[in-house]
Order: structure tokens, then sequence, then C-alpha cells
């Protein structure tokens, strides 16, 4: 062979070989170069209200709707039975109910027969309210052990309580009741307020401060269904 078809011959080998390199490492690149852009972080709280619904859970809504907030609402199954069109406004405008007892009593401290028929009970006339049985369980006081979780599973429930308590049941101003929602949020917290149980007119005077600045920190309210 010549000198000149060897060179030729060379050169062939070198450009096939750069060809099939570049064609291996796109979609390296590509894939390297999308991942960033995949990873956004999305900041959400959860409001959640206790012991409704009540002659104040329409003026709850009303606000939360201004906002374009959801919330969860864990509503006492004997009150769902004394406003079931409450219940029913809540689920409506896309909010998560879920069961909050019958009455209200200290789970660590009942029988399994009156812990089931709390439960149950409630899951009924939410059901009848909503078409859905309820999955997540918050005990009242936020009284949990052991015993009212493993009691709590068997009847197809994760429990949920919360991570930053307002005490607004307490009726202790306003002011405080904002600060305290808003001292140490972050994502993933659980903020709890009261929709009954008394007069919660300091609730409702509280939460559009509450939104308005938890939407200029960039958070958005989310719903919990425990699935």
């Amino acid at each position: 062979m010549s000198v000149y078809r060897r060179a030729t011959a060379g050169l062939l080998t070198a450009v096939l070989a750069i060809g099939m390199l570049a064609a291996t490492s796109t979609p390296e690149a590509t894939t390297v170069a999308a991942t960033p852009a995949a990873a956004v972080v999305r900041k959400y709280v959860y409001l959640t209200f206790d012991d409704g619904p009540s002659q104040y859970t329409p003026q709850i809504l009303r606000i939360l709707r201004a906002y374009g907030a959801r919330a969860t609402f864990f509503e006492l199954g004997q009150n769902v039975a004394r406003y079931p069109y409450l219940t029913r406004r809540v689920y409506q405008q896309g909010n998560s109910v879920q069961n909050h007892t019958w009455s209200h009593p200290d789970l660590r401290h009942v029988s399994w027969p009156v812990f089931r028929s709390q439960v149950q009970k409630t899951d009924r006339y939410i059901r009848a309210q909503t078409g859905y049985t309820p999955r997540c369980l918050r005990p009242p006081y936020g009284g949990t052990n052991r015993l009212v979780s493993h009691r709590a599973a068997v009847l197809g429930k994760k429990i949920r309580v919360w991570t930053i308590d307002t005490r607004d049941w307490s009726r202790p101003g306003t002011s405080v009741i904002v600060r305290r929602a808003l001292a140490n949020v972050h994502i993933g917290s659980v903020i709890l307020m009261h929709d009954g149980g008394g007069n919660r007119s300091q609730t409702l005077a509280a939460l559009p401060t509450i939104l308005r600045t938890l939407k200029a920190r960039g958070f958005v309210f989310t719903t919990m269904s425990c699935t």
C-alpha cells in the first residue's frame, strides 16, 4: 500500500472514531443539563381547623376563598350531625374534611369499643356529606401514644397532630394568634386553629393577616388526605 493510501485510511479511521465519541456523549450531556431545572422546591404549609363545624365556619370559608387558600378541617361527628350542610360546604369548596372523633374524648383513656364508636360514627356522618371516608385522625388534645396509634391503624387511620399551636381556643388576642402562627413556619408546617368549640372571633380576625403574610413569603396552602 502506498504512503498516500495509508495516510488516507488513517484519516478516515480518526474521523469515524471522533463521530462515534460525539454520538455516545451527547445523551449524557443532555441529561446532566436537564437535572437542575427539574429540582424545584415547593413551599407549602397545612392550615388546620379543629372542633367544627360551627357558626364560625362559613366566615372562615369566605376568608380562605378570598385568599385562594385551602385547609383541612378536623371535625367532630356531633357537630357534623348538627350542621351537615356546613360539612358539605367545606368539602365543596375544595377543603379536606377529616376525623376528630364524635365528642372530643381523650383517646388515651377510653376502651376499645368507645374508641371504635367515636371514630366510626364520625366517619359515617362525614361520608354522608362528602362521599369519602376520612383517612386522617386527630386525637383530641393531641393525646396520642402507641396504643392510640395502633387502634387508629386498625381502623385504617393515620394520626395527624400539628407542629404549630396558636392556642387560639384560649382567646389570647388577635395579635398573639398571628404571632404564634407565623413565628416558626417552615416547609411542611401544620398550623392548628379552631373553627368550633367556643367564641372564634379572634381567629377570624387573625386569619387574613396569617394568610396574607404566608403568601407574601411564597407559601402555598395544601390539604391532608393521609392516603
